[in-house]
């Protein structure tokens, strides 16, 4: 006997949990630590690197522009801005060789050149797309790199552009076997945003983690707050791996000695601490690392 209701009850269910729903991923052991813009010389091998946690070292930043004083854009042709003196290929090979639990990612964009912001200002989607592939895949094996991560904070194009942007360009990659991960690093501002989530919703399936910057919120954020704004934030970027972050200069939002770890430690009894990451191993070198030591001993924890 047949029940055409329950069977059409069931076939929506399983076209929604497969087609729209993502479920809440698992915790992760994953630290991300972000090296190499503020060129203190600070290498790899400075970095206490627990072999219990998978770690991820940021090189920033390549950005699409020139690297003159003109600091020009140049639509997706993309240069090396990071400490190539001490982050170079070579190094880059060694620290993974010593460290089989180690993978290398280069950030796109960032915050500023020399002469002003670092804007995202495509001529055209498909001129962007091609010359980007181009001039990564070329860096990423030069350099042995493993994903990407996207950092853009300026923009004069709207959300659409860049997400057709952006989004080809992880598929193109990763379709390639150019890298293995891809992650956005977006913060609470209403253009940031805009942006970002217009990515998520069109390519979010391709994003495997989201490096929030909770240390763009104000200085002086309460482990109440922090956690609300995870919260928050993983309800926007609804089934990704929203990671939790610090800056090590402790400028803005949830220090380290402020409590940082103890909304860490609330997110891992909840199962929603999905990693770590910190800006930046050149500002935190001067302070011979203590929270990147802490926060790989949290994360190591079963």
């Amino acid at each position: 006997m047949e029940f055409p209701t329950l069977k059409l009850f069931f076939f929506i269910f399983l076209l929604l949990t497969s087609t729209h729903a993502r479920s809440a991923p698992p915790t992760t052991n994953l630290f991300r630590e972000y090296i190499g813009a503020e060129f203190n010389n600070v290498k790899f091998s400075d970095v206490p690197i627990n072999p219990s946690v998978q770690f991820h070292f940021i090189l920033s930043f390549a950005i699409d522009y020139d690297t003159s004083s003109s600091s020009s854009p140049t639509n997706g042709n993309f240069n090396i801005f990071w400490d190539t003196g001490n982050l170079s290929p070579t190094q880059v090979s060694a620290i993974k060789t010593k460290h089989p639990n180690v993978k290398v990612a280069l950030s796109l964009g960032g915050d500023s050149v020399a002469n002003g912001y670092a804007y995202f200002n495509p001529s055209s989607i498909d001129s962007w797309v091609s010359n980007a592939v181009s001039s990564l895949t070329s860096i990423i094996k030069q350099y042995n790199l493993d994903g990407i991560d996207i950092d853009y904070e300026h923009f004069k194009t709207d959300p659409e552009t860049f997400s057709e942007c952006v989004g080809r360009l992880i598929k193109t990659l990763k379709s390639n076997g150019v890298i293995k991960f891809a992650s956005i690093a977006p913060f609470d501002d209403e253009q940031v945003q805009s942006h970002y989530l217009a990515l998520w919703k069109s390519y979010g399936n391709l994003i495997d983690y989201v490096n929030f910057q909770f240390y763009a919120y104000d200085k002086g954020t309460s482990v109440a707050q922090f956690i609300d704004y995870f919260n928050t934030q993983s309800s926007k970027y609804n089934g990704g791996k929203v990671l939790v972050s610090f800056i090590s200069d402790g400028s803005g939002g949830l220090a380290p000695n402020d409590g940082f770890f103890t909304a860490c430690h609330t997110l891992k009894s909840e199962q929603k601490l999905h990693g770590i990451f910190v800006w930046s191993a050149d500002d935190s070198m001067k302070s011979g690392f203590p929270y990147e030591k802490q926060s790989q001993a949290l994360l190591a924890i079963p």
